[in-house]
């Protein structure tokens, strides 16, 4: 043989995050905990910044949270509501939902940060803080990112992935080419974190009348967050913005200003609507803003990222642990990409019905409202899409009705699913009576299998990834047809 041998170069981690927010701070411990090796890179310095646009974490992101032991504590340090009121008489009873979490919580998403980072420490994550990516290369066997240090130094980091959390303006996703289409829905809208003299009626305040929109959220330490929008302000981003605007502003849209004063940061910004039409090119993958910005309407940006995060991120540890094969991670795109774009339909219909000035389209909202707040199944729909629990994954022609389907925190002989799920390891679920779990052989899948039995009398053998959605299920299964769906799903033995 004629020349050298092509060795791969070295690799610094197996999995390099880029952005260090809450997707990418979930997304960096799951892998850690999974003991991947996993570099997180953030172009601020170490600062958890308190200038929050989320405050609200819905039913699917607090079971996940909760498969990873967060959830408890975070409630803790929230405070609950069980009722979303919108445009004045469309009323969304949250205590029906049929979760633990049947509630929303309003926490500011600096405190879901805190908690998410002290995990990924935990878990063995290495920080490089004041770190910009700049570009990247990737080939057959990896990725190689592109970087400036703390001093302005170029530095670059090997990988054989590369993971952009990087936010709306996402250096990852500009260095692989991806578009980023869709428009500025709302312009010029205002932030302000201010004290007020008298308390407002509800947890969250919110309403739109005429040209004006405004929102209310406590931070929990004496001050809210307003978020506000009039129709006639279209100006720039960087123009002035005082406390009497934005008194004036909620005024409009809530009859009153509440005392605001003590301001102690206000800042404008536009809201925009836009995904990426691909969440995965080569070895590089896309999670939360990097991949799709909505309005703020619903709450649900936050939660859709963490909910990207914890799709791909058990993938990655199962290709790159050698139990699964490089086309598992393709079906990040085929579950997420939906997901995203539906997210975007209902958060932006939301939007358009509060911006609604004419009378045809007042009238259509009210109609609307009103038959939503009277038809149950159309409600529960809606429930189930700004919460997240009511979305599906694709499932193979011929399975069983429950696969790709979320599935509850179910009553377990041993306890509960979400706290079998904690080990970030896929659960088999089998019926108390079997004798078939006994059969199962687990073997090398100890680290990735728990085995466990229903709390109730079913009979269906149901085997859960560890992101809460049912794999495989079947009813009167034997063990041959288990181990089938485990070699399929968890690995050989």
């Amino acid at each position: 043989m004629n020349g050298k041998i092509r060795t791969a170069a070295p690799r610094d981690a197996d999995v390099i995050v880029v952005g260090a927010g809450p997707t990418g701070l979930l997304l960096a411990g799951d892998l850690a905990a999974a003991g991947i090796p996993v570099v997180l890179v953030e172009k601020r310095a170490h600062k958890i910044s308190n200038l929050s646009r989320a405050f609200v974490l819905h039913a699917r992101t607090l079971e996940q949270l909760d498969a990873r032991g967060l959830a408890d504590e975070l409630e803790a340090k929230g405070r609950t509501l069980d009722r979303m009121r919108l445009f004045g008489n469309l009323s969304v009873d949250l205590a029906a939902l049929p979760s633990r979490f049947n509630h929303l919580l309003v926490l500011p998403q600096y405190e879901v940060e805190k908690v998410l980072e002290r995990r990924a420490v935990e878990a063995g994550v290495r920080f490089a803080y004041e770190t910009e990516a700049t570009g990247l290369v990737q080939d057959a066997d990896g990725v190689t990112l592109r970087m400036r240090g703390p001093g302005g130094e170029p530095a670059g980091l090997r990988a054989a992935y590369v993971v952009g959390t990087d936010g709306m303006h996402s250096a990852v996703r500009e260095s692989v080419g991806l578009p980023f289409p869709g428009r500025s829905v709302i312009r010029s809208v205002v932030l302000a974190d201010v004290r007020l003299a008298e308390e407002p009626p509800t947890l969250l305040t919110m309403n739109a009348v005429g040209d004006a929109f405004a929102f209310l959220a406590p931070f929990g330490d004496g001050y809210y967050r307003v978020i506000g929008w009039h129709r006639g302000r279209d100006v720039a981003d960087d123009e002035p913005l005082d406390l009497d605007e934005v008194k004036e502003i909620t005024r409009l849209a809530l009859g009153r200003d509440f005392g605001m004063r003590d301001a102690r940061w206000m800042s404008r910004f536009h809201s925009d609507e836009r995904q990426a039409p691909a969440y995965r090119v080569g070895r590089v993958f896309l999670a939360g803003d990097a991949a799709h910005v909505h309005t703020p309407a619903g709450g649900q940006g936050l939660n859709t990222g963490l909910q990207d995060a914890a799709n791909l991120g058990w993938k990655l540890a199962a290709v790159l642990g050698g139990h699964a094969d490089e086309p598992l991670l393709d079906t990040y795109q085929a579950e997420r990409h939906p997901v995203g774009k539906a997210v975007l339909r209902s958060s932006g219909g939301i939007v358009r019905l509060a911006m609604a000035k004419r009378p045809w389209t007042l009238a259509a909202r009210a109609l609307g409202t009103t038959l939503l707040n009277h038809t149950r199944p159309a409600l529960a729909r809606m429930t189930g899409e700004v919460t997240g629990i009511g979305y599906t994954y694709p499932a193979p022609r011929g399975a069983h009705p429950l696969v790709g389907r979320r599935v509850p925190d179910l009553a377990l002989v041993n306890g509960r699913l979400y706290e079998a799920l904690r080990g970030g390891r896929f659960v088999l679920v089998t019926p108390a009576d079997a004798e078939v779990a006994a059969d199962v052989d687990t073997g090398s899948r100890k680290d990735r299998l728990t085995v466990a039995s229903w709390a109730s009398g079913r009979r269906t053998a149901l085997l859960v990834r560890p992101d809460g959605y049912a794999a495989w299920a079947a009813e009167s299964a034997d063990a041959t047809q288990i181990e089938a769906a485990l070699t399929a799903s968890v690995g050989r033995s």
